[in-house]
């Protein structure tokens, strides 16, 4: 049996979100228990509840009526959208510091480009750096931001030069690490579940020997690779396995930002946050640049939060013709 909520709410993210008009499955009539009365029905049928039977918060049996239409779908409002972003940023924060510690030993972070992945992840990095610089002991926090392309063996000194707990190696949009048959070897040993993580490299190399590098030693350390691959995306077969191999010794986080509409409530909310305060701009004019943004936003060579600071820049350099200098170097041509 369907029915239809005439008045009733359920708690999402800790708050009460009105159901009112919306189609669910019937499980079990109204009752009465300790919070009140409510109709059980089956969440399972509507993305964005839970994947299991719920509890709608209703006043009586009056509130819903039998119905023979199909089950709405619910669209995430814009205040839930943002809300959902800023607990991922923030688990991101939290999952970086327990790398840091060495509590967690490897995280994947993916999402598209330009939304500030690496911004977070960097961030408590160099606040962990900075505590560390005023207790003044003497011994540096390690961590370092690998970038590019990188071999198999630059791999291995790599992970020897920062194989201490409290270091951290970030492979930001390195993903040719993930892709090499010998380099995903290396990986697998150094983000291994066993206790002792040791790493060899078993042929003779001249590099090693020059840099000083031993043929074998422990990790200890930690990694967090930062990619624009959706892994559960990738169609090749050969690569799928390869990320399927690392992503079974890691912790991942899919940020969860795919639509041109996540995107733009993205770079609000972080403009909002104080993103352009560095510019020394009026906050009229912080607005004007969310505007330009959200209406050219089909337009854009890429809708991010980049390109914010890009139409930001030229907003500081050029007050009275930003807006012509935006158009013609960050939109496409027609």
């Amino acid at each position: 049996m369907q029915i239809k909520i005439k008045s009733g709410s359920y708690k999402i993210r800790g708050k009460d979100v009105e159901l009112t008009g919306m189609v669910f499955p019937l499980v079990e009539h109204f009752k009465v228990g300790a919070q009140g009365g409510y109709v059980t029905v089956d969440g399972r049928a509507i993305a964005g509840f839970p994947d299991r039977n719920i509890k709608i918060k209703i006043d009586g049996p009056n509130d819903y009526e039998k119905t023979t239409a199909k089950t709405t779908k619910r669209e995430e409002s814009d205040e839930e959208t943002v809300e959902r972003l800023r607990e991922r940023f923030d688990i991101l924060e939290d999952m970086t510091k327990a790398c840091k510690k060495g509590t967690v030993r490897a995280m994947i972070v993916t999402g598209p480009p330009g939304v500030g992945k690496s911004f977070g992840v960097e961030k408590v990095l160099n606040k962990h750096e900075l505590v560390h610089d005023i207790a003044g002991d003497g011994r540096p926090m390690k961590f370092e931001f690998v970038k590019g392309a990188m071999s198999a063996i630059g791999l291995y000194c790599k992970l020897f030069n920062y194989a201490d707990k409290d270091n951290v190696l970030v492979f930001d949009d390195c993903d040719s690490v993930l892709q090499d048959d010998l380099s995903l070897n290396i990986l697998k040993a150094a983000l291994d579940s066993k206790k002792s993580r040791r790493i060899c490299w078993n042929t003779d190399s001249f590099k090693l020997r020059n840099e000083g590098v031993p043929d074998h030693f422990e990790f200890k350390g930690s990694a967090i690779f930062i990619t624009n691959i959706k892994f559960e995306h990738v169609k090749s077969k050969k690569l799928r396995d390869h990320l399927m191999a690392i992503e079974s010794r890691c912790h991942y986080i899919d940020l969860t930002i795919d639509t041109e509409r996540e995107k733009m409530l993205r770079i609000k909310q972080i403009v909002g946050d104080g993103m352009l305060d560095n510019h020394n701009l009026p906050e009229e004019i912080h607005q004007e640049v969310v505007d330009f943004i959200d209406i050219n936003k089909k337009h854009l060579r890429e809708l991010s939060l980049r390109t914010v600071l890009k139409v930001a820049d030229l907003a500081k350099a050029f007050p009275t013709n930003w807006q012509a200098m935006a158009e013609n170097t960050v939109l496409r041509r027609a």
